[in-house]
């Protein structure tokens, strides 16, 4: 989906795709104001749900992924003028065996970008090696322009609240910001990974966080 639009619904639908699919975005969003996607389930090769520039007013809730890379938003900062990424509530979904569960990327050595008022909610994330991470170094060997230079993508107001669910990697949590740009005000409460039967931990660069609520890890989101 990568057109204008208001006011559209998605619901009880059911994508499949082989595990192994190479390139196989199941739903990508764009240039759309106006979103609910509901009780739905997604198996894929790669992204289950991503989205670019200018999604606005998204929900997305009772849907599960996997296998895939999960919830993707971006890559972001690759092109110049890039509209804001605001204004997305996602809750009450699961990630199962998937390679990322919740994930923002930005390339590093960017153009100029907004991402702001973001929440996940009430999610279940099974197995991933990233369970949730902002990725502000986000890049590709074939992309190596973007390397060395810190992004300019400006995340803020981003809330993680109740998500739980088990790591395949001891660092379960990845907040990575620019360190020209930190990430600000980014809530994490309640949350709860684990890597091999034992707390996981967490590892933040550059992302002023706002710890409300107990969260069983290590590291800086304890």
């Amino acid at each position: 989906m990568n057109k204008e639009g208001s006011n559209s619904r998605l619901e009880n639908i059911n994508i499949d795709a082989p595990e192994n699919s190479v390139n196989t975005d199941k739903i990508h969003i764009a240039k759309l104001n106006g979103l609910n996607i509901t009780n739905s389930k997604i198996r894929t090769g790669d992204d289950c749900i991503s989205f670019g520039k200018r999604s606005m007013n998204i929900y997305i809730e009772r849907v599960s992924c996997g296998p895939g890379h999960g919830f993707n938003i971006g890559s972001l900062g690759k092109f110049p003028n890039e509209e804001p990424l605001e204004g997305m509530f996602l809750k009450n979904f699961t990630v199962t065996e998937a390679v990322n569960g919740v994930r923002f990327k930005s390339w590093p050595n960017s153009h100029l970008g907004i991402v702001r008022d973001i929440r996940f909610e009430d999610i279940i994330i099974n197995n991933e090696k990233d369970p949730m991470i902002i990725d502000g170094e986000y890049s590709l060997k074939k992309h190596t322009r973007y390397k060395g230079a810190p992004s300019k993508v400006k995340f803020t107001n981003v809330s993680f609240r109740r998500i739980r669910g088990t790591s395949s990697s001891k660092v379960a949590v990845k907040l990575i910001c620019s360190a020209d740009i930190p990430c600000e005000n980014v809530e994490v409460a309640n949350i709860n990974f684990r890597f091999n039967e034992e707390p996981a931990n967490s590892r933040c660069t550059n992302a002023k966080t706002k710890v409300t609520r107990q969260n069983v890890l290590g590291g800086c989101v304890a």
